[in-house]
């Protein structure tokens, strides 16, 4: 019995960890746990995933759940997978949280490569940005002119 709370604490830190520790998680979260967890495969798939949420959190107006909801749905994945309780919470707690990736820049030949570059930034010349100018009334002629813009 003391293992079972014991698993119950570190499922609930699971829990915390996908809803950036708050007390409910919505299906977005819900689906990224089961994701993250490696728990989708051909007898799991995101579709029961979405079903089981939905069951679980029994009033169609409610979006989130609870941890007591996503107990009855590790429950329910259990019985999906055809495998214990106890294995699909060590799966989860094995994992312990979200999974963040992003995305790296491809090399770009002609800006990364400074021997391709062309133009006044190979040999310098005249900078691109003049230094004399530093905003809009410089270039501006606000001297005084008559109606039809004749200096005075």
């Amino acid at each position: 019995m003391v293992e079972s709370a014991e698993s119950t604490a570190t499922l609930q830190d699971v829990f915390h960890a996908f809803n950036a520790g708050a007390k409910d998680m919505d299906n977005r979260q819900f689906a990224k746990c089961t994701k993250d967890c490696g728990l989708l495969d051909k007898k799991l798939t995101t579709t029961d995933v979405d079903l089981i949420f939905n069951k679980v959190k029994n009033n169609p107006s409610i979006r989130k759940i609870n941890f007591k909801q996503f107990e009855e749905a590790v429950a329910q994945f259990a019985t999906k997978k055809g495998i214990s309780e106890d294995d699909v919470k060590a799966i989860m707690i094995s994992k312990g949280g979200p999974t963040f990736t992003g995305t790296k820049a491809d090399s770009v030949k002609f800006h990364d490569d400074k021997s391709t570059y062309t133009g006044t930034h190979t040999k310098g010349g005249p900078s691109t940005v003049d230094g004399k100018i530093n905003d809009l009334s410089q270039l501006a002629d606000r001297s005084s002119a008559d109606v039809r813009g004749v200096k005075k």
